[in-house]
């Protein structure tokens, strides 16, 4: 670890297989506490480069408990995350409305780290049950349209370095990591991300696979569609800047979306939006981003209509329904 430490300090960087050598080994406890937070520190001065993903993306890959969905088109409904702005659960609401529209998703999530309530925080206290167990999931896709991968369930590497990144409380690169290890390996992706470069990043690695994907970013440093500035699309086979208008909606303000004070405050919301009973302005986040997910997987059809569909989700509580099923057993 000191040499790597070294060559990190001296402002060069990893090869690939040096990155995904020193994740393995992260995630073998090979390293004590101190040295993991140097090195995960390192990436909080300076941008990962596109060999140190591809390196720590392969090792998590090839270390995590794998779940097969090959029978199923999937999409999973994510954000980098440490975007700072502690908005309500967005993406993870936008998963339910997607799955009330039809289509499947398997979404993977984990606790806040920089943020009041993460994904795995609010469906916990609503009473969702973590399982790595494929049968479990399996019937919870088939059933509601819908399972949630608990991410430390999966992934021996964010095991380990779980106490330190909570004691960090700053994002670290595993935010960046977090939405390209989905143990399920979806067909589909809608990534949200909190700066332009990191877009690039994502770009570069995904136009390597098959991958039907689309990546966005708010100009203003959401790691999502908010509607509070104009936001950038980046998809399989497209780029394009959008303001708020252009799909129909009005320009937000930033504290309309706020998530609360507590995971108790952050689930109340998650249960008014699911019931349509949410402000216009969470309403709104919601339709914007769960259908531009829709758009990820039915490409053949306008935005205008995915939008449409994600709205019916909501109103007609088909969205609703999904959350029900997958929280009653």
């Amino acid at each position: 670890m000191k040499k790597i430490l070294n060559k990190l300090y001296e402002h060069q960087a990893l090869s690939k297989t040096e990155a995904r050598e020193m994740l393995t080994n992260i995630a073998l406890s090979k390293y004590n506490n101190s040295e993991v937070a140097s090195f995960l520190s390192v990436y909080l001065m300076r941008s990962i480069t596109v060999d140190e993903l591809e390196g720590f993306q392969e090792a998590m890959l090839e270390l995590c408990l794998k779940i097969n969905f090959s029978d199923a088109e999937t999409i999973d409904l994510v954000g980098t995350g440490g975007d700072g702005k502690n908005t309500f659960n967005i993406s993870t609401l936008a998963c339910f409305v997607v799955a009330g529209a039809g289509i499947k998703v398997t979404k993977h999530g984990n606790y806040g780290v920089s943020s009041v309530s993460g994904s795995s925080n609010v469906m916990e206290f609503l009473g969702y049950t973590f399982s790595n167990n494929s049968d479990v999931l399996k019937r919870e896709l088939d059933r509601s349209g819908i399972c949630f991968l608990h991410a430390p369930l999966f992934h021996p590497a964010m095991k380990n370095v779980a106490p330190i990144r909570k004691e960090l409380g700053v994002k670290t690169f595993f935010n960046i990591l977090g939405p390209i290890v989905n143990p399920a390996f979806p067909a589909h992706q809608l990534l949200g991300v909190y700066n332009l470069e990191l877009a690039r990043l994502y770009n570069y690695l995904f136009q390597k696979t098959a991958k039907k994907y689309t990546i966005v970013h708010s100009l203003d440093g959401y790691d999502e569609i908010s509607l509070t500035a104009p936001f950038k699309v980046i998809s399989t086979n497209s780029e394009q800047l959008l303001s708020p208008e252009d799909i129909g909606f009005r320009k937000l303000k930033q504290d309309e979306l706020f998530g609360g004070n507590s995971v108790k405050e952050a689930a109340e919301i998650f249960i008014t939006v699911l019931n349509d009973k949410a402000t216009e302005a969470q309403k709104n986040a919601i339709i914007a981003n769960a259908g531009m997910a829709i758009h990820c997987v039915k490409s053949n059809l306008k935005l205008s209509e995915c939008l449409a569909m994600a709205k019916e989700s909501i109103e007609s509580k088909k969205a609703l329904s999904v959350f029900n099923k997958l929280i009653t057993k």
